[in-house]
């Protein structure tokens, strides 16, 4: 139980990876918060936690917008007293080739993916500074490190998260809080369950392992970052890509 008496927050913690890693943390003992913008999923994501003998709470909050997180990071503590793991997994695609791709599109990808980690990780740091402890996890993606061509935003943004993460580490180790990222590779989705087997086959001919991850790959890498296993691990990117961009 690497995470007993540990209350964790993960955005777009209701579907796919986030709820993966919502999941595990609540087996190895943590009280788990929802925030994802379908609600009813983060709701059934709640009662699945509470099974495990664990509390949790769910919300709809956009995490674009400093208020919803502030005010739900209140109520956490209202109701939990402390808030030890911040996972920012929240994060949407609005891909297109760089010449057809609206203004729109890069705005809405950089607030939801970038500002919302922005948001979420000055809101609780407030919380964690005043505990002089805490581990802030956000997830990135290879294409933050490699790009992409068609996704610019998205590429932009998971980056951004990169370096995001480094600055929060320096400004935030002398508190006893740790902050890295996470870069998954290709993880086996309901997105990547409609590829071709032609595009399948393509897409496994870069990486080594001959695999896509799964989100459980993801979530062992998020448990140990926010375990006290990691606990001298801080301004790192773990990259979970099956070898992919080596």
């Amino acid at each position: 139980m690497k995470l007993q008496g540990k209350v964790a927050l993960v955005t777009g913690g209701a579907r796919g990876i986030g709820r993966e890693i919502a999941m595990l943390f609540a087996q190895e003992g943590a009280d788990v918060v929802i925030c994802d913008v379908n609600l009813e999923s983060a709701q059934a994501t709640q009662k699945e936690i509470e099974a495990k003998g664990v509390r949790s709470m769910s919300f709809s909050t956009d995490v674009t917008a400093f208020k919803e997180v502030e005010g739900m990071v209140n109520l956490v503590l209202d109701n939990f007293k402390h808030l030890d793991i911040l996972v920012n997994n929240a994060g949407i695609t609005k891909d297109n080739l760089l010449l057809r791709m609206s203004e729109e599109d890069w705005d809405k990808v950089l607030a939801v993916n970038l500002k919302g980690v922005f948001n979420c990780t000055k809101a609780v740091s407030k919380v964690m500074i005043k505990q002089r402890s805490g581990k802030i996890i956000s997830i990135a993606s290879i294409i933050g490190i490699m790009g992409n061509a068609g996704q610019a935003n998205y590429a932009a943004s998971k980056g951004g998260i990169i370096s995001f993460t480094k600055s929060v580490a320096r400004e935030l180790a002398s508190r006893n809080i740790n902050a890295n990222a996470v870069a998954p590779g290709f993880i086996q989705t309901a997105m990547t369950d409609k590829l071709s087997e032609e595009q399948r086959k393509a897409m496994l001919a870069t990486i080594p392992l001959n695999r896509l991850g799964v989100p459980r790959d993801v979530a062992c890498a998020c448990l140990f970052l926010a375990s006290s296993d990691a606990d001298y691990i801080t301004g790192q990117t773990i990259v979970v890509d099956g070898g992919m961009s080596m």
